[in-house]
C-alpha cells in the first residue's frame, strides 16, 4: 500500500502542475521506445545473467513535468530467471526547471517494482540532476533511496556527453559519445554498504533518423568497477542494444 500511495501522490502532483494552465490547452509531448539488449546492465550490475532482454517505456511531458514508465522483460531463461517474465517496472515523476541560461535542474522520484528473486522488495529513490548548458553538458546526479536502504542510501554520478552531426556523410545521423563515473555512499539495498567510487562507463550510440518521428539507435556501453569494494560486487561488462524510438 505504501508504494501505491507514493504513485498516487506522484500523479496528484502532476495534476497540480497542470492547474496554472487549466484555462489553456495543455500541450503534451513525449516518446515511446523499445529496444533489444544483450543484457540488462544497471549501475554496473548484470541483472539478467548475461541473457538478452527487451526494454521499453513511455515518456509524457507537459509544462516542465514528465511522467514516465519503464519495463524490462527477460528474453532467455537463466539459472534463476525465466524467459517471458517482466521483472522490473519503474514509474518516474520529474520536474525540470531552467536556472538562468546556464543550468537546468531536474528533480523527481522513481518507484522500482522488482521481481528478479523471491526476496526482492519494491523501493523508491528521490533524485536531483543538475546539468550545465555548456560544452560537454557536464551533469551531476544524486539519488537517495529513502525507502528500503538502511544506511545513507545515496548514489552519485558525474557524466559528460557530446553529439556529432554526421548528416553530411551519412544523412540524418548523429553520433553520441558519453563518459560517466559514479560514487556510492552506503546505498546498501541497491548497490552495497560501502562508501567509495563505484564504476565508470563509456558509451557510444548512433541515432539514425528514419522519419521525422522515428529514430533507430544502435547502442554500446562499457562498464568497469573502480574501488576494491565495487570490484568485489561487479565485473567489467559490455552491453549492446538496438533501440527504436517514436516521438510525438
Amino acid at each position: 500500500m505504501k508504494k501505491w500511495s507514493v504513485l498516487l501522490a506522484a500523479v496528484l502532483l502532476l495534476a497540480v502542475g497542470f492547474v496554472p494552465t487549466a484555462q489553456a490547452a495543455i500541450e503534451v509531448e513525449g516518446d515511446v521506445y523499445v529496444g533489444i539488449w544483450d543484457k540488462y546492465l544497471w549501475r554496473g550490475f548484470n541483472l539478467s545473467e548475461s541473457r538478452p532482454t527487451i526494454q521499453g517505456g513511455i515518456d509524457l511531458t507537459a509544462g516542465g513535468w514528465t511522467l514516465s514508465t519503464w519495463h524490462n522483460w527477460q528474453l532467455k531463461s537463466g539459472p534463476t530467471l525465466d524467459s517471458g517474465e517482466m521483472n522490473e517496472t519503474d514509474i518516474i515523476l520529474s520536474y525540470a526547471m531552467n536556472l538562468g541560461d546556464m543550468a537546468t535542474l531536474t528533480i523527481g522520484n522513481i518507484w522500482y517494482s522488482l521481481d528478479f528473486t523471491p526476496g526482492d522488495k519494491d523501493t523508491n529513490e528521490v533524485f536531483a540532476h543538475l546539468t550545465l548548458n555548456t560544452l560537454l553538458s557536464p551533469t551531476i546526479k544524486a539519488w537517495w533511496d529513502w525507502d528500503e536502504a538502511d544506511e545513507d542510501g545515496l548514489f552519485f554520478t558525474f557524466d559528460i556527453s557530446h553529439s556529432f552531426d554526421l548528416s553530411r556523410w551519412l544523412g540524418n545521423t548523429t553520433l553520441n559519445l558519453g563518459a560517466l563515473v559514479s560514487y556510492n555512499m552506503h546505498s546498501d539495498y541497491a548497490v552495497g554498504d560501502y562508501a567509495g567510487f563505484h564504476n565508470y562507463e563509456l558509451s557510444a550510440s548512433f541515432d539514425f533518423k528514419m522519419t521525422e518521428q522515428l529514430t533507430l539507435s544502435p547502442i554500446f556501453i562499457f562498464s568497469s568497477g573502480i574501488s576494491s569494494a565495487a570490484k568485489d560486487a561487479i565485473d567489467t561488462q559490455t552491453v549492446g542494444a538496438l533501440n527504436l524510438t517514436f516521438n510525438f
